[in-house]
């Protein structure tokens, strides 16, 4: 394996991961035992997909030299009530006046290219074990 997240328990339902010198702490609802400290590793989930596809918009803009000041993106989910599992994600990017019309649909081309969705719809496989290390 080429890279290694590095995950920590430091107390309650909290659970915190290392990776590229930066460590993201997540905690859960109260509802769910937490205390609700830090974002939930779903809400991360959730947060990765739609800064992902931020990303592509602003790098279809930079690459183009168009300004991105008052342009924003929000991301909706609809959830299934038989599963409660998402079932719909929306994705909708708000332009600015004067964005150039003949780049509208490019850019949601571009938002489309976010490698998060993309492992979604191509998943990698998963394998996890358990061991116990040596003293």
């Amino acid at each position: 394996m080429d890279e290694a997240i590095h995950v920590s328990f430091p107390g309650g339902v909290r659970v915190n991961a290392a990776f590229k010198g930066f460590e993201f702490k997540t905690d859960q609802p109260a509802s769910a035992g937490g205390t609700g400290a830090a974002p939930s590793p779903f809400d991360y989930f959730l947060a990765s997909l739609a800064t992902c596809a931020g990303y592509f918009v602003a790098a279809f803009c930079r690459e183009r030299q168009i300004e991105t000041e008052g342009m924003s993106l929000s991301m909706r989910m609809e959830r299934s009530p038989e599963t409660r599992m998402i079932s719909k994600i929306a994705i909708d990017i708000s332009l600015p006046p004067g964005f150039p019309e003949k780049y509208k649909t490019a850019v949601v081309k571009a938002a489309d290219q976010c490698t998060v969705k993309n492992h979604i719809l191509k998943p990698p496989a998963f394998e996890i074990t358990a061991g116990t290390r040596p003293a």
